[in-house]
């Protein structure tokens, strides 16, 4: 690292800068109007931001501008670094090193800067540790100050957990080898996590006795991630957190759990294929980013407190009851900008006029919010409705003050002034009334000096190494009179400047430093005043994001005719002319044909679909599952009537993939997924599977696919949607009386096959994959071959078994294709 220049004061202040940071934390070093960075720090963001790599002394350097650092700073960030900034802290003066301490450290966890944030997702820091056989988690979103801890007693809930929150960044105790599995998280010193000193890093912040106000008590592992997460804020990042008011105690067991197999399986908020339509696509209705986020929590975190899901379904039933008022809610959450993340800015000392702007605007629109409700809970009596007004205060002082101090349009910067109104501060109109005076008189002075000089190209301009000149083209330089002095010669034209003007020149720049830093300080005495008010415009922002769920979820109900499901405690699951909630909405070709379902306990406990691949049979479970999940967030759902027994865990188990990166094949994958559902379903669970046993040859995965019907019917007692293409296990229903047959109705003409994607009684006679192999394109002498031996396997089916040498075998040719899956 020694250079030349490496004992330079302004270099030994780097280094010992650069030696209090982790070796893989970069060093943006401010110098002037750049972020610098040298030696090795140059190097690797020179290669991740396409940067050109020079050398001043020997030292390798890049740089970016800092007006625009906060993009370049994105993109280390996505690739996988975490920045330092180290700001200038003193006016730079002649002959004097400027000061410069490190003002933070930025890692994915902890971005502010709304552009490099997905407006619609939290941006969760978690840690997660072990005390005992506890596992607990804590996870923060800093841009809104949302801080919240759980623990499991397994460490494959708390990955489900991790799967529905997807933190960008991670932390785990570096003496905890057991979670070094977990995906990308980052070693921490495991010191941070001991439940003493985690405790003691939360009295501190929350500046409290105790941690059971929050509901901690006896939680030592979650209270370990907690003071971890807080610990590694504080001190590791230099971050303010002075906006996490709470800590927030929540329960596993408080929601439907859904695994991280299921949830990829649902496509609930991420789509396979990769495209848009997703079940959270299809019902975001939302007005704001806020409730966009509240949506994504409510859609991964279903309810299983049934009197919290009928107050959502009152409030949601009171607004399709007067649609007039449902139209005005949207329209005054219209008017709502992201309170939470604008706060989150202001806290952390970020922020600017714009933010300031955008939250008056925000906080005016409440009263008009607050009203609508009001009248709705007057009128149709939802509780809900009543409960969330009464977080919606109007703030009339402060959406006052805003109002009169912040310009329609404030600029993006804080230093440059242009935030206050005039009339706002007398002092700041007197500074700009005598520049504006002293531009003016500037502005009249090219008038003035044509006349008297006679030259009539002369021009009056400023730039910011000059300041103010006369400029005059060479062809007129005869005229200039004695009092001009020359400053500059160009090609055509020569520079000018008088003592009356470099008088005026001084006493303009000095109102307009005088203004910026009177402006500067202004806006930061604004800024503390606005956080006094900190936790009940957190809260206000809270209830606006679940106004705006809900009547997201009303509209989308309204467009697309759902229905009101009554929620019980019994385990019946009854659902009339269902319709899956995606598809619904994105079928453009053919109408979607609506199917019912019936499950409860005795008569209709495990149904087995049988029917050809394309018929539907995926799409039916599946929407079953789709449809209870949007109960239990307490929406509406795409069915003519619906009852649903409240479920405790849903699980789903489709489709064929393998995990190369854990060297699991296909088989391997289905058989974890299948072993995960019967080591923890309950009689309370919905469990929908799709092909058991496909990834094995014929006779071993109808055995498994056998036996685990048997056991989720027998032992287990789940609610079970079974899809099958094993027509043997239809005989199930003849001997278990909660075993019903079911099957995807196909009709046949001229020898085309149509689905008609009706779920009827009884079982499938055929499995028609041959007619499908050809819809799908294959050549026909494959079609035509594949008949023959499919007609020749069925008579040899037929025939009866002969033994040889102690072993079953069929009187087969040698000529005869081998054993194939009669119904592939």
């Amino acid at each position: 690292m020694a250079g030349s220049s490496s004992s330079t004061p302004m270099m030994r202040q780097y280094h010992r800068l650069r030696r209090e940071l982790p070796p893989d934390v970069l060093l943006l070093f401010r110098l002037g109007d750049f972020y610098e960075m040298f030696f090795e720090d140059a190097k690797a963001a020179a290669a991740i931001l396409d940067l050109a790599l020079t050398k001043r002394n020997g030292i390798p350097m890049c740089g970016v501008p800092h007006h625009s650092a906060e993009g370049y700073i994105g993109r280390l960030i996505k690739a996988g670094r975490r920045v330092a900034i180290a700001e200038q802290t003193s006016e730079p003066k002649p002959g004097r090193l400027v000061d410069r301490e490190i003002s933070q450290i930025i890692s994915a966890g902890t971005v502010s800067d709304l552009n490099l944030l997905e407006s619609d997702r939290a941006n969760y820091l978690a840690a997660v540790c072990r005390i005992g056989r506890r596992y607990g988690l804590a996870c923060v979103d800093l841009s809104t100050g949302e801080f919240r801890a759980t623990e499991f007693s397994t460490l494959g809930a708390l990955q489900d957990e991790l799967e529905r929150l997807a933190p960008s960044e991670l932390l785990r105790p570096d003496d905890q080898d057991d979670l070094a599995m977990l995906s990308h998280a980052l070693s921490y010193d495991g010191y941070h996590f001991l439940a003493n000193q985690a405790a003691h890093v939360l009295r501190e912040h929350f500046r409290v006795q105790s941690l059971d106000g929050f509901g901690c008590a006896g939680l030592t592992a979650a209270v370990g991630a907690a003071g971890a997460v807080m610990s590694y804020l504080q001190h590791q990042l230099r971050r303010d957190v002075s906006h996490v008011r709470r800590l927030r105690r929540y329960e596993a067991e408080d929601f439907v759990l859904i695994d991280a197999a299921s949830q990829r399986n649902l496509e609930l908020v991420n789509s396979r294929a990769g495209s848009e339509f997703t079940l959270l696509r299809v019902l975001d209705r939302t007005s704001t980013p806020m409730g966009a986020r509240r949506l994504h929590h409510w859609l991964l975190h279903p309810l299983r407190d049934l009197q919290a899901l009928r107050r959502r379904q009152a409030l949601i039933q009171a607004l399709l009851d007067e649609p007039y008022l449902l139209n005005q809610c949207r329209e005054s959450l219209k008017e709502v900008r992201d309170i939470e993340r604008t706060l989150g800015r202001l806290s952390q000392g970020a922020g600017n006029g714009r933010d300031l702007r955008a939250l008056g605007q925000s906080l005016k629109a409440l009263p008009g919010l607050r009203t609508h409700l009001e009248a709705l809970a007057e009128r149709s009596s939802p509780e809900l409705a009543a409960a969330l007004a009464s977080r919606l205060p109007g703030f009339p002082e402060l959406v006052d003050l805003l109002d009169r101090a912040i310009v329609d349009e404030p600029p993006a910067t804080i230093r440059d002034g242009g935030i206050f109104r005039d009339g706002y501060l007398i002092e700041l109109d007197e500074m700009r009334s005598g520049s504006r005076e002293g531009k003016q008189w500037i502005a009249d002075l090219q008038t003035r000096e044509a006349k008297r000089t006679g030259i009539r190209s002369l021009k009056v301009r400023f730039n910011a190494v000059f300041g103010y000149y006369i400029e005059v083209t060479r062809s007129n330089l005869e005229q200039v009179p004695d009092d001009y002095q020359r400053r500059q010669t160009l090609a055509n034209a020569e520079r000018f400047v008088t003592p009356e003007l470099k008088e005026m020149e001084n006493r303009i720049l000095g109102a307009d430093e005088r203004s910026r830093i009177f402006e500067y300080e202004e806006f930061l005495r604004l800024r503390e005043r606005v956080l006094v008010d900190l936790e009940a415009m957190q809260d206000a922002a809270s209830a606006v994001a679940s106004v705006d769920v809900i009547c997201g979820l009303a509209e989308t109900a309204r467009l697309y005719d759902y229905t009101r499901p009554v929620l019980t405690d019994s385990l019946e699951l009854h659902i009339e002319e269902g319709r899956h909630p995606v598809l619904d909405q994105a079928a453009a070709d053919e109408k979607f044909v609506p199917n019912d379902t019936f499950l409860e306990p005795e008569e209709n406990r495990l149904l087995l679909i049988t029917g050809p691949n394309m018929a539907g049979k995926s799409t039916y479970i599946r929407q079953v599952a789709l449809i209870t999940l949007m109960a239990q967030m307490g929406g509406f759902v795409p069915a003519r009537s619906a009852q649903i027994g409240l479920v405790d865990r849903i699980f789903t188990r489709v489709g064929a993939n393998d995990d190369l990166s854990r060297g699991q094949s296909t088989f391997m994958v289905e058989m974890n997924e299948t072993a995960l559902i019967l080591n923890h379903a309950t009689e309370r669970s919905l469990v929908i599977l799709d092909e058991i046993g496909r990834g094995t040859s014929t006779f071993d995965g109808l055995s498994i696919a056998w036996s685990v019907a048997e056991h989720l019917h027998d032992v287990i007692r789940a609610r079970t949607l079974f899809a099958t293409h094993y027509h043997e296990l239809t005989a199930l229903a003849k001997g278990r009386q909660g075993v019903k047959n079911y099957n995807v109705a196909v009709r046949e003409w001229n020898e085309e096959v149509i689905f008609l994607r009706r779920i009827v009684a009884g079982a499938a006679d055929r499995s028609y994959g041959i007619q499908v192999a050809r819809l799908a394109g294959l050549p026909q002498e494959i079609i035509s071959r594949a008949r023959e031996i499919l007609d020749h396997l069925e008579r040899n089916a037929s025939q009866p078994k002969s033994r040889k040498g102690g072993k079953e075998s069929r009187n087969l040719l040698v000529s005869d294709p081998p054993q194939l899956d009669l119904f592939g």
